[in-house]
């Protein structure tokens, strides 16, 4: 699994962003704001739209802002789905590839990463329509086959997106990966990844808020590893 000399780092301005006890306590003074309209079904982006510029955010603050934000009734539904890691021996686990490696490839890079209200960590990269492979990806596939091995999983199976230029080759790269250290993980290409983990019976691993809200049961992995394996992050509470 050769990388190109690349990774998933702080944009420039992060710091200026996100980098002040001040600018931290403006997200959260926000977060909280969009709370309140969400659980009073204000729409998400006329709620975001009015709680940034009540605090004059950023785009990239508005980012993570939507991210880190759910109403009430969003934070009740996924709590009541959520699985805990002493539940997770023997089961077959559904994991949203992208999703998933991006996030670790960026918390490995020291770019910001935010816990939102229910407790997923979500950042603020994304695919873009083409997948490409960092210096963390490695690394990042790494941890979760510690989590894999750890937990006793029976069965790990990565859904990636078919339309996103090299899903195909990081499907084969991991594969290898899974081959040379005897994994039982498996690979599926999908059209549209995020109604199938939605509609799928199995656990799913994955910090989309759309699929945690239709989801059968999920898993945070990425607080998960975080805490286990006393990674160095650049970790923004929210709450």
């Amino acid at each position: 699994m050769n990388m190109n000399n690349r990774n998933r780092g702080k944009n420039t301005g992060d710091d200026a962003l996100f980098g002040s006890e001040k600018q931290i306590g403006k997200l959260k003074l926000a977060v909280e704001d969009m709370h309140y309209l969400l659980s009073r079904e204000y729409p998400e982006k006329a709620a975001s739209d009015l709680v940034g510029n009540r605090y004059r955010l950023k785009t990239r603050q508005i980012q993570a802002l939507r991210g880190a934000s759910a109403s009430a009734a969003q934070l009740q539904n996924r709590q009541l789905k959520q699985i805990e890691a002493s539940d997770l021996k023997g089961k077959t686990i559904y994991l949203d590839g992208f999703n998933v490696l991006i996030l670790l490839e960026s918390l490995l890079s020291e770019a910001y990463i935010f816990e939102g209200l229910d407790g997923c960590i979500r950042d603020l990269s994304g695919v873009h329509g083409t997948y490409k492979r960092v210096n963390q990806t490695l690394r990042a596939v790494e941890l979760v086959a510690f989590f894999y091995r750890k937990n006793q999983i029976h069965q790990l199976v990565w859904i990636f997106d078919k339309p996103v230029s090299n899903s195909g080759r990081i499907k084969q790269s991991i594969l290898e990966f899974a081959e040379e250290h005897q994994l039982n993980w498996e690979f599926d290409l999908q059209y549209n990844p995020d109604k199938f983990l939605a509609e799928s019976s199995e656990i799913i691993i994955s910090s989309d808020a759309w699929i945690l809200d239709h989801c059968k049961a999920w898993f945070n992995l990425i607080g998960y590893l975080i805490k286990e394996e006393d990674i160095p992050v650049n970790l923004i509470r929210t709450k």
